[in-house]
């Protein structure tokens, strides 16, 4: 036989944790919407459909991925002792090094801006800000 007094008690303890599911649910949809007003009045930037729309993108492993292959080839070519892709690789470098500044500034930006950072970011960034 269950006693009353144990089962009064579970009851209590449920209909408490029913509540303050509610008032979760609750506090949630009223913050949801103080950040969509927020973001109405332009005093924060909409970022909901943003992140959506990256969710399924490649762009960044691409970037990624083409940043990294040098890296890669020059791996190879260390440990596999291949001294003619040692000197392509050479060869890259060296004109990478000799490319004007606009293009490796453009190429920046435009990793960054894949990456979501802006270039008043990193202008704030290196004033210390």
């Amino acid at each position: 036989m269950i006693p009353w007094g144990l089962l009064g008690s579970g009851l209590k303890a449920g209909f408490e944790i029913y509540q303050n599911k509610k008032k979760s649910e609750v506090a949630m949809s009223e913050a949801a919407l103080l950040h969509a007003e927020k973001m109405k009045r332009g005093e924060i930037e909409y970022q909901g459909k943003v992140f959506e729309n990256q969710k399924n993108d490649w762009k960044d492993e691409f970037i990624l991925l083409t940043l990294s292959s040098p890296l890669f080839l020059l791996a190879y070519s260390v440990f596999a002792e291949d001294a003619d892709m040692e000197r392509k690789l050479n060869l890259y470098f060296e004109k990478l090094q000799g490319m004007p500044w606009w293009i490796t500034g453009l190429w920046i930006s435009v990793v960054a801006a894949v990456y979501g950072i802006k270039a008043t970011d990193i202008i704030n960034t290196k004033k210390g800000k």
